[in-house]
């Protein structure tokens, strides 16, 4: 994390990366939060809006904004193009324009194609396959998200679990969503055969947290390690299945 004060705390330095995201420039504003807003708004606007229209002929910058002001709010959530769009139509956001999933669609890949959003398949854990509707859209950087909609702690759960998806993008796994029967597993990590499954929430701190985040896990039997990771700073592991904290999960030189 960030080394711009060496007496911080690592929890102060993280606290800062969920705020600002991790962009190298930021260093040197010392995360003062006005000219970090205006450098993120300025890399914004010139590779998001600019760049992106630039190269797509036609693009219409109302709806590109738009598109990505909701995948923004929506981290982690599964949408599909004609769900989007309903909503964008719904709430009168494109001047009350019916919004069709091809134009969703055709946006959102113009998001993935500039590394502003990455997509992530469906796996079928138990019938070991990659289903091919309802993906989920992670952000770049953290960073860009909260510049757009502000920094919110209701929305820490998804910002820890984008933030994760990062880090198992950055070590090489490939990612999918994995689905157990009526259970969902936030990652299903894959590299060159060896597989890692990821839970990730903001705190466990009810009973019913606890048996959703590790229950997640119940039919599957095979025995490469299996995560929950969360703020919450003892150790709650059970069942073989791991709980770390995220700071200490993403800072660990392997998790197999």
């Amino acid at each position: 994390f960030y080394s711009f004060d060496q007496s911080a705390t690592l929890e102060e330095k993280f606290q800062k990366y969920l705020q600002f995201g991790g962009m190298p420039i930021l260093r040197e504003y010392q995360f003062n939060e006005a000219r970090s807003s205006q450098a993120l708004e300025g890399i914004y606007s010139t590779v998001v809006l600019r760049d992106i229209l630039q190269r797509n002929e036609g693009a219409d910058q109302a709806m590109l904004q738009k598109i990505m002001l909701f995948l923004c709010s929506n981290i982690g959530s599964i949408n599909s193009p004609s769900s989007i769009g309903n909503v964008l139509y719904n709430e009168g956001d494109i001047k009350g324009r019916n919004v069709a999933g091809k134009t969703v669609e055709k946006y959102i890949s113009m998001l993935h194609s500039a590394y502003i959003f990455f997509s992530v398949g469906r796996y079928d854990v138990k019938g070991k396959q990659l289903l091919k509707t309802l993906g989920k859209n992670y952000i770049i950087d953290m960073g860009f998200r909260n510049m757009l909609l502000g920094y919110r702690d209701a929305d820490r759960g998804h910002i820890l679990e984008n933030i994760v998806y990062l880090e198992l993008l950055r070590r090489g796994y490939e990612v999918t969503v994995g689905r157990t029967g009526d259970k969902e597993i936030d990652f299903v990590c894959d590299k060159r055969g060896e597989k890692l499954y990821v839970q990730v929430t903001y705190l466990l701190a009810s009973e019913e947290t606890v048996n959703r985040e590790f229950g997640a896990y119940d039919s599957i039997r095979d025995n490469f390690p299996k995560y929950v990771v969360s703020l919450d700073e003892f150790d709650m592991s059970r069942n073989g299945i791991k709980h770390r904290n995220i700071r200490d999960f993403l800072l660990a030189e392997e998790w197999n």
